[in-house]
Parts: structure tokens; sequence; C-alpha cells
């Protein structure tokens, strides 16, 4: 992978990579802002800033002209707000990569925020909202993230609330914008049939005057649980969902690649342990998974699983008891080369994608302020033994730890509370 790099001297970072013999280019513009950086009043309004730049500016007024310009040529325009940024991107084919990097541009520098577009989309996201209540398995996560963070911004939803979403106005959008999208937290990261020179020309002439400030920094979080958390929501549902959290690592963590390994042993395809043990052997779920999720300061890790009410406990038991086998029991070598293995081959297989690549070095570059090649790190995967992983697993992995979220149709909390002793 051939990387190219340069700081405007506002402090945009431009990051690029030519990919030979694809046609496409992708852009993405990431700002570090999201979540995070919000006042408990104002939750979600980084993601209603999200939506509320595709609706219009004084050359494109209306978002039917921002798609169809994108359209029109086959591409694709779209957006994602995280806990501790936000991206717009947008892919096309390489010789449109001009407009592409115009309507984008645009889109953030020149956005009129009208009223009339601000209230259709408070609904918008009110839908938004209602939809993910209603459906069980997207909202256990939000209920763990509550209920293992307690309060702070990093497990609040990043949707926001009725309430916080319902007295929103328009000067609170344009404020947050104001105050959070600086150029020392903006990186533009392009891939495919693309030319480093042009794109930072591009970004010179649009980004590059954006006026330089001190933007608001996210309240710091610390893991101080000392013992289990519960929290039961009890709906009349023919599906029990549950997650369970336990603590992670940061995203700067020198172990991040251990972390990976664990998550990877737990969940990573048919063959994962997860997998095999609880829907294959036990029957117990069709749905079984885990995620790791690094932020700057703290971590989190998370097993997902729905399963019929009456194999609840059963379930639960089982769940536990691998994750206890990892911090008792050190991963056999072959199983843990195989899941490097696995690890480096869908590393190798997702990067042929111009939008992938993109992704690659501008999330990098944003977290790390370093861009690391597909084979650096994957001698980094290659690094991690047995011994680091139970290491890691028996700091991680501690009853105490332990948080359990559960919907389903059960009136008795207090019945799994045994269950994490």
């Amino acid at each position: 992978m051939n990387i190219e790099r340069t700081t405007l001297d506002n402090g945009v970072r431009v990051v690029t990579s030519r990919m030979e013999h694809i046609r496409s280019a992708s852009l993405i513009i990431t700002f570090g802002a999201g979540a995070r950086h919000e006042i408990e009043d104002h939750a979600g309004v980084s993601h209603f800033l999200e939506h509320m730049v595709f609706k219009g500016t004084e050359k494109r007024p209306d978002p039917i002209t921002i798609t169809r310009e994108i359209e029109e040529v086959g591409g694709i325009l779209n957006a994602g707000t995280a806990r501790e940024n936000t991206n717009y991107w947008v892919k096309v084919p390489g010789t449109h990569l001009e407009r592409a990097f115009d309507v984008l541009a645009d889109m953030l520098l020149n956005s009129t925020f009208r009223q009339e577009e601000l209230e259709k989309e408070r609904w918008v996201i009110f839908e938004e909202i209602h939809g993910i209540h209603d459906t069980p398995d997207d909202y256990i996560h939000d209920v763990i993230d509550d209920l293992v963070w307690d309060g702070n911004a990093v497990g609040r939803p990043i949707i926001g609330s009725e309430e916080t979403i319902g007295r929103m106005t328009r000067d609170d959008v344009i404020a947050y914008m104001r105050e959070n999208y600086h150029p020392d937290r903006l990186v533009i990261s392009a891939a495919g049939q693309v030319d480093h020179d042009h794109v930072v020309e591009l970004t010179e002439r649009t980004f590059g005057q954006m006026p330089t400030g001190q933007p608001r920094q996210f309240d710091p979080c610390s893991i101080t649980q000392s013992s289990p958390k519960l929290k039961v929501l009890q709906r009349h549902t023919e599906e029990a969902h549950i997650c369970l959290g336990l603590p992670g690592i940061s995203y700067r963590d020198d172990r991040r690649q251990v972390q990976d390994s664990i998550d990877a042993v737990l969940s990573s395809g048919m063959s994962s342990r997860l997998f095999e043990e609880i829907r294959e052997r036990r029957g117990l779920a069709y749905a079984v998974f885990s995620y790791f999720r690094g932020y700057q300061d703290v971590g989190q890790g998370v097993v997902y699983a729905g399963t019929d009410p009456d194999k609840v406990d059963e379930t639960i038991t089982a769940v536990i008891r691998e994750l206890w086998k990892l911090r008792e029991d050190p991963v056999p070598e072959d199983e843990l080369r195989r899941t490097k293995e696995l690890r480096k081959g869908r590393i190798s297989m997702g990067l042929e994608d111009s939008r992938a690549v993109a992704g690659w070095l501008g999330s990098q570059e944003l977290l790390f302020e370093e861009i690391l090649t597909p084979d650096e790190v994957m001698a980094e995967i290659d690094a991690v033994t047995s011994d680091q992983v139970q290491e890691l697993a028996g700091e991680l992995l501690k009853p105490e730890r332990l948080s359990l979220a559960v919907i389903g149709p059960f009136p008795d909390p207090d019945r799994f509370r045994s269950l994490l002793e």
C-alpha cells in the first residue's frame, strides 16, 4: 500500500493511497468529534448535525439536488456518527472525484440548516429512535452501554433521546458544529483512482481557510466497577435478548491486538468458540457474537445472544463459562494460529475496495497520527502469544466487573443475580 500524507498550515491532514487497476475513488471526510463531545442536554446533536448537512446549501438548495449530483454518475453518498468521530463519505468513478469533493465540501462548509428541514429531520430521528426501541436485538446494546458506563457520555445513545432531540434548536446544532468541527480534528482520506497532489489542492481550496480554535474536550472516563451490575427490561417477546458487558482497554493501549485476538477467539466466524459451543453444540441461540470497542481512555467488551426465554439461564451460564476458559486455560497454539490467519485474511480481502482503504487511512491517522500498512498490522497480529491472551483475559474477565442486560418476559430480575456470582 502506497501512502502519501500532507498537513495543511491550519492543521487539516490529507492522506491518500493510489490503487492501480481500481476505477473507483473514495473520499472520506472525518472529524474527531462525536457523541462523547456533547453536553447531556444536547445528547444526539452530533447525529442530528450529520443528518442536517445533507439538507441543502445555497448552491444545492435541497437534499434531492445533493444526492442526485452524486448518483447521476453512479456514486454513493453517506455518513456515520460514532462516539468520538463523525465521517462523511462518497464513492464515485475516479473521473468524478472533483465533483464528489465539491459536493462534500459544500455540505460541510455551506449548509443552510433551514428551519423547515430541521423540523422534518427531527421527526425522522424520532422514528429512528422508535425503531431501535421496537427492535430488542438492537435496543439491548444501548441498555448494556447505559448499564456499564452509568451516565458518562461514552455510554449514552449516539442518536440521543426523544427529550433531547425534541428540544434541539437550530442554534444548538450550529453552535455544536462551530465548537467541534475544527481543522486540527479533520482528516481527509482518499483511495483508488486518486492523485495525492490533486486531493491536497482541492482540500487547500476548500478547507484550507477553516479557522483554528479550541474545540470542546470530552469528559474523561475510567472503569471503577467493583460489583456485578444487572438490568432487566420486562417485555413480552418471543425471544430473550442478553448482553454481557466487561471492561476493555483503550485503542491507545499497546495490547490492542491482544484484545482483538480475544475477540476473534470468541466470535470470529463459525469456527469461533461462542458459535461452536452456544449454537452448534448446545443449540441455545441462532445469533451469538462478541465485540470489543476501544476509546481514547477506556474500552468495553460485549457478548450478545438471543435465545428462548426458557433457555436464558443456561445460555448466560454457558457464555460466562466460555469467558472464564480464556482466563483459566491458555489458548492452544493451533487455535491461536488459525485465528491469526482468519484475521489476516479478512484484512487482506477487506482492503480490495477503495472505500475500505480510505477508511483504513483516515481512521489510523485520526486515532494514532500514524498509518501502519496492512503488513505491519499483520506482523503485530502474528506477534500475539497465548500467554499474552491469557494474561489480558485475567485482567479483564473478573466476576465483579461483569454486567448483564436482559430484555424478555421476566417479571423478577433477581433470578439473574446468582448467575453473575
